[in-house]
């Protein structure tokens, strides 16, 4: 079956996915999803190697790689790269995340391919960048995370390092890149030039930092652990109502008086301790005991509603199964549908951005290992006696 956009605004252009585990094909799957015709090339089956992310039929394996077409090919073998050689000349994008002399001595690195095809964007991933004192080391979430600072300010004060719950860096790096590549095909139609695109974990963690990092550069403060509260705005956090635990965030100062009445402690406005952000910081635990106290005459229900109502967000703090059981999640749609040949109907979340003419959707599995492999190369003229060769001597 040709390929299949999951959606019209990148149709017209297909990218070559050269990558393995989540950052790279994190960005493809970017790409896929709006439309783009991704081809990824894995090894095949009598190499395995590259079975990530829980195997292929994992449900972590199902999400990477929904709306692609697979190939495989042998890059060990000369008839293998020279076919990889002619797929990237129909191509607009290679994403590739090998390590530099790897695709160097493959002959597949940008400065090679660009010589041929100069519109071409490359767009590579790596673990701390492509230069540099830690370029050759292998590249891992956590690593970055840690060398990122994010689990410096991650967790509650005096616990240690905490890593956050989710890939983090990968996710950021892959979402990075794919930015990357639809940038460099905009200024491709002004210039008719393709360009070198290169992120990696490092960049994309120091990057997130964000207002933590900021507190550094700018204030040259070391931003440290503040667990369940937010870092400058307080009293912003985790609290107990009579029946769990609730998010309250209170900015600004009339808010804050707000937020003193509704609790029922109008006191707390010309409080020494607490009457401007300054105070509240430095005695931040025992406003923390206060706000509990008096959270604990009523259940959740009863303060999500009232201080919402007044202009205090507040809001559960829900595991997975409710979040997909929340009514707002459920309105915005983000879970769609999509049945995968080999494992029956599935639902996996879809993109977080909604497109008026051009949206998103899921319209293909996650393709087998090599399931379209007769369909890419024939698309490029071999027919079935070749391509019975080819797979014997294992270059598919």
């Amino acid at each position: 079956m040709p390929h299949q956009p999951a959606s019209a605004a990148l149709a017209r252009f297909r990218v070559i996915d050269l990558t393995q585990v989540r950052a790279g094909p994190t960005c493809c799957r970017q790409l896929a999803d709006w439309g783009a015709d991704v081809v990824q090339v894995q090894m095949p089956e009598h190499m395995r190697g590259d079975d990530t992310l829980g195997g292929q039929d994992g449900s972590d394996y199902q999400y990477t790689h929904r709306n692609k077409r697979a190939i495989t090919l042998d890059l060990k073998q000369p008839e293998g790269i020279a076919l990889l050689k002619r797929l990237i000349a129909g191509a607009d994008v290679v994403v590739e995340n090998f390590r530099p002399d790897v695709k160097g001595r493959l002959g597949i690195d940008y400065e090679t391919l660009s010589r041929e095809q100069p519109r071409l964007v490359y767009a590579s991933i790596s673990g701390f960048g492509q230069t540099g004192p830690l370029a050759q080391r292998p590249g891992f979430d956590q690593i970055a995370q840690g060398l990122g600072g994010l689990m410096s300010v991650t967790g509650l004060p005096g616990q240690g390092p905490v890593r956050v719950g989710i890939p983090i860096a990968d996710l950021g790096a892959g979402i990075f890149a794919a930015q990357g590549v639809l940038v460099a095909l905009l200024e491709r139609e002004a210039s008719g030039h393709g360009q070198f695109v290169h992120t990696s974990l490092l960049e994309a963690m120091v990057y997130m930092m964000d207002f933590q990092g900021a507190r550094w550069t700018i204030d040259g403060e070391v931003a440290p652990q503040a667990g369940n509260f937010h870092p400058t705005s307080i009293p912003t956090g985790v609290y107990k109502a009579s029946d769990g635990w609730l998010n309250i965030a209170v900015f600004g100062a009339k808010i804050w008086e707000r937020f003193c009445h509704l609790l029922g402690a109008p006191e707390w406005i010309n409080d020494e301790r607490y009457r401007d952000k300054a105070s509240r910081l430095l005695n931040r635990q025992s406003l923390s005991a206060e706000i509990n106290r008096c959270l604990a005459s009523h259940d959740r229900g009863y303060w999500i509603e009232r201080l919402n109502a007044a202009g205090v967000a507040c809001g559960h703090i829900n595991d997975l199964s409710e979040v997909f059981a929340e009514p707002q999640v459920q309105h915005l749609g983000m879970v769609k549908e999509v049945v995968s040949e080999r494992l029956g109907r599935q639902r996996m979340v879809g993109q977080p951005v909604q497109l008026q003419r051009t949206p998103s959707d899921i319209v293909r599995a996650a393709p087998r290992r090599g399931q379209h492999t007769d369909e890419v190369l024939g698309e490029l003229g071999l027919g079935a006696d070749e391509l019975a060769r080819l797979r014997a001597q294992g270059v598919i």
